[in-house]
């Protein structure tokens, strides 16, 4: 064996390298393929973001939507998603301590906001006060042990002090998506659901809806993360920087989010 005293690589420096070279030639076919489980509020803009990603770089995405919770229990469990885009800050960060996300990657890239809305125009007022006169029969919400939407709008009824006259009156989806088709469907009458599943760029809103006071739930702060899967994907990576660049900054303020904090 002739040995030339030069180390290989660590997969992780191959990986950056990598990446690095893609950014700076295109043309080298470095298009991949990343694997994303993200939260259901935020399958609108990332279908818009995915759009625009893909046709900068030539990476595909494969994006699952669902509820967090279901998401970090299919993780734990082995699967093979490579980028998770939650709802919470909480499950990334148990992610990273539990091995199964790479440290120092979680980062919030939108503040989520808690809508009630109704599909009929003039049931909800600007004021919530259609929750107190209680003249509804269904009110909608996430499951809050999945979904933190769900668990948010449960802390607006208590600071309202109205879960003892309004919890026999809930229905509860998997996920904010479904929260959302009890409403749209007329099988509730109203719901809480994401600021962004009603207030979609160039179209009118449907229905009508309360902008819940943020003094009324503990802030949404949505963080993504680069899930072990993906250490060694230059797409998985680009993603991530993507999703915290400008241009995609500019999809997630106009479907009503928040931006996140400077690092």
């Amino acid at each position: 064996m002739i040995r030339t005293g030069i180390r290989p690589l660590r997969a992780s420096v191959r990986a950056r390298l990598l990446a690095a070279a893609c950014a700076l030639l295109p043309g080298i076919g470095c298009a991949g393929e990343v694997q994303v489980a993200s939260a259901a509020n935020f399958a609108g803009p990332l279908a818009k973001i995915v759009e625009r990603f893909s046709a900068a770089t030539g990476h595909t995405v494969k994006v699952s939507a669902g509820p967090t919770g279901k998401f970090h229990s299919q993780i734990l469990a082995g699967a093979p998603y490579e980028v998770l885009i939650a709802a919470d800050e909480a499950r990334p960060k148990m992610l990273v301590d539990a091995g199964h996300a790479v440290a120092g990657t979680a980062r919030t890239y939108a503040i989520g906001q808690l809508v009630l809305w109704s599909a009929q125009p003039g049931r909800v007022d600007e004021k919530g006060a259609v929750l107190a006169g209680g003249r509804f029969e269904r009110l909608a919400i996430a499951n809050p042990k999945l979904a933190p939407y769900g668990a948010a709008a449960l802390e607006v009824l208590r600071a309202s002090g109205l879960t003892d006259a309004l919890t026999p009156k809930l229905v509860t989806g998997d996920s904010i998506a479904q929260a959302y088709q009890f409403v749209l469907s007329g099988n509730a009458d109203l719901g809480f659901v994401a600021l962004s599943q009603v207030a979609v760029p160039g179209k009118p809103l449907t229905g009508s809806m309360w902008k819940v006071p943020q003094s009324l739930y503990s802030e949404i702060r949505q963080d993504a993360v680069l899930l072990k899967a993906g250490e060694n994907n230059p797409a998985a990576r680009a993603l991530l920087d993507y999703l915290h660049g400008p241009e995609a900054l500019a999809v997630i303020e106009a479907y009503g989010y928040r931006p996140a904090p400077a690092p």
